[in-house]
């Protein structure tokens, strides 16, 4: 199932208010902020993972999704951008 992380309602960010253990079903409430990378959204979650398991070769990345190394730099790029502003916010 995929978490959802923004607020339906107003697009604001979701904290995290309550986890539970699937083994002893111990509950743990509280308001919680998500981390930085759980704040992107899935499809720029996907490509941090990509760029990990491409032992961060943007070269590479570009050659697996078929596009040029400029067009794989520049959404590198704009997702630096990204993290960087929702860095600033914490």
């Amino acid at each position: 199932m995929k978490l959802p992380t923004v607020c339906p309602s107003c697009d604001n960010t979701l904290n995290v208010s309550q986890m539970k253990c699937p083994n002893c079903k111990t509950e743990v409430s509280g308001d919680y902020e998500l981390p930085v990378l759980l704040k992107l959204n899935r499809e720029e979650q996907e490509f941090v993972l990509n760029f990990f398991l491409s032992s961060g070769s943007i070269k590479e990345m570009a050659k697996q999704a078929g596009l040029s190394y400029p067009t794989m730099r520049n959404k590198m790029d704009d997702l630096i951008t990204k993290v960087g502003q929702l860095k600033t916010n914490l």
